[in-house]
């Protein structure tokens, strides 16, 4: 089946892989585009988890200030001085510090979270009268449940993307992983809003 000059090219800016690899996609999705996208994005994925073990030392730190009322800095790091120089590792880290400012978020990531925090939480939720007569391990999934809850807006990976909200910030993250072809780790951030103590 014969695919468009266009269409190749056009999978290949958004996915980061070679023409060759964008064509072969597009040939064996009968030149249904998105098909072939979708087709992409989760072999890049794949690849982009392999690369989660390898250590991200260079990078950038990025700023964003909203309106003289809102400040964030954040680090984002890859493995090499080349890839956090591109524009779309440095507009990677420009997103997750306007995604901090909009959301703020309290942690990075669920691993972040101190355990008493987690606890206590826990306990509250077990404390809570919609658990009253449950079976135990019914009750144990609604717990696990309301905490989750509790801290899907405070950690910053498992927020809604603010320019998509069909994806977390941790699926953007897997998506910048695939197009860079390094690891990439959202390693702090700050916020400071006027007027608030933290």
């Amino acid at each position: 089946m014969a695919v468009s000059i266009d269409d190749i090219k056009k999978l290949k800016e958004l996915t980061g892989v070679g023409l060759t690899d964008a064509k072969t996609a597009l040939v064996e999705a009968d030149g249904d585009f998105d098909k072939a996208l979708e087709a992409m994005r989760k072999k890049g994925l794949t690849k982009a988890e392999k690369k989660a073990d390898r250590e991200a030392l260079e990078g950038v730190i990025d700023s964003y200030v909203h309106g003289g009322r809102i400040g964030v800095l954040v680090e984002v790091n890859c493995e090499t001085d080349f890839v956090a120089r591109t524009d779309n590792f440095k507009e990677f880290a420009h997103m997750i510090a306007l995604q901090v400012a909009s959301m703020s978020p309290i942690y990075v990531s669920e691993a972040d979270i101190p355990a008493e925090e987690l606890e206590r939480v826990r306990q509250e939720a077990l404390a809570s009268d919609a658990l009253k007569g449950k079976p135990a391990d019914i009750a144990d999934k609604i717990v696990e449940g309301q905490v989750k809850k509790h801290f899907a807006d405070k950690v910053l990976l498992n927020q809604s993307y603010i320019m998509d909200d069909s994806k977390t910030v941790a699926d953007f993250l897997k998506e910048t992983i695939a197009k860079t072809g390094e690891n990439v780790v959202v390693r702090r951030f700050k916020r400071i809003e006027l007027g608030v103590n933290d």
